[in-house]
């Protein structure tokens, strides 16, 4: 049978895809990918807070799986929504990439030292990070494609742009990057770096052990349960500026470092837990989420969307 791969249009997406089925085709799958723009292709001209950011670069492909017009979706993990609907279901993590976020500018001698420099990003959780550790500096907003930033940089409209390094990378961007984030500071978004894989929960079962065998790559799936969990306690999204990374030891042992950030950088509350063992994910990430919330996390929470509302 032909396994049928839906995915967002963009190219990075499809450079995902391509690499989804280039691992399907050696395990003897063939495939066949269905590229499609969501909502958050399409409309550009408004941040993801005010396009209201639930499924914003999912929910298109989730049809296209309810509907058994694909077998799988491809999602940049980073994308998913804290709750997947019980028709759905996370079939799979593949391996991640380096997490961290970097800094991209077509100036060699670019400083984040510079006074007055403009940072171009469309994240909630960089725009508060960079408030906090990088008070000299203002964001705009920077939607669109990486290559469409790229160019909106190289007109000049920002300084800098501040990006996941895996996009980068998987683009061949690396020769622009000026800065490597630390995560200890810039932690990033859960998710970030991977590759999720969605399927419908009435997919066959035979069916999904043999892809998931192919495609899940066990410990970065063990850490993405821990961030996920965190995610879901805190009913976050992409519109939120929380943070999650979580590590596994050799020993099996789970740390994760979790937190979330106002959206002006001045408060800022964050949790390091962490399990025994991989069996212990979901509950670390729940447990990390209710001290964060219970530290101050609630009030920054109440406070953000009472002021959308």
């Amino acid at each position: 049978m032909t396994i049928r791969l839906a995915t967002r249009s963009s190219r990075l997406a499809m450079w995902q895809t391509e690499h989804v089925a280039g691992l399907l085709t050696q395990a003897g799958f063939a495939t066949e990918i269905v590229p499609m723009q969501t909502t958050g292709d399409i409309v550009q001209d408004r941040s993801l807070a005010k396009i209201g950011s639930k499924g914003v670069f999912t929910e298109e492909l989730e049809q296209s799986l309810r509907r058994g017009e694909s077998h799988l979706a491809v999602h940049s993990a980073k994308d998913v929504q804290s709750s997947i609907p019980a028709d759905l279901e996370l079939l799979a993590f593949l391996e991640r990439e380096q997490v961290n976020d970097v800094v991209l500018s077509f100036d060699e001698d670019f400083s984040l030292d510079r006074p007055g420099i403009v940072l171009g990003t469309s994240s909630t959780r960089r725009k508060a990070q960079l408030r906090r550790f990088y008070p000299n500096a203002s964001t705009a907003e920077a939607r669109g494609n990486l290559q469409t930033r790229l160019r909106k940089l190289e007109e000049g409209q920002f300084d800098a742009l501040v990006l996941a390094y895996a996009g980068v990378h998987r683009m061949g961007y690396e020769h622009l990057v000026r800065y490597e984030l630390p995560t200890g500071q810039f932690v990033p978004a859960t998710g970030q770096g991977s590759i999720a894989i969605e399927c419908a929960a009435s997919l066959d079962a035979d069916l999904k052990t043999r892809l998931k065998a192919v495609l899940d790559h066990p410990a970065t799936h063990t850490c993405l349960l821990a961030e996920r969990a965190f995610l879901h306690t805190m009913e976050g999204g992409c519109s939120i500026p929380s943070f999650a990374l979580a590590t596994l030891s050799e020993r099996g042992q789970v740390r994760l470092h979790g937190g979330l950030i106002s959206l002006d950088g001045e408060e800022y509350v964050e949790e390091i837990q962490t399990a025994d063992s991989p069996a212990g994910a979901w509950q670390l990430g729940t447990r990390v989420a209710e001290a964060v919330l219970a530290r101050g996390g609630r009030q920054i929470l109440d406070s953000i969307r009472s002021g959308r509302a």
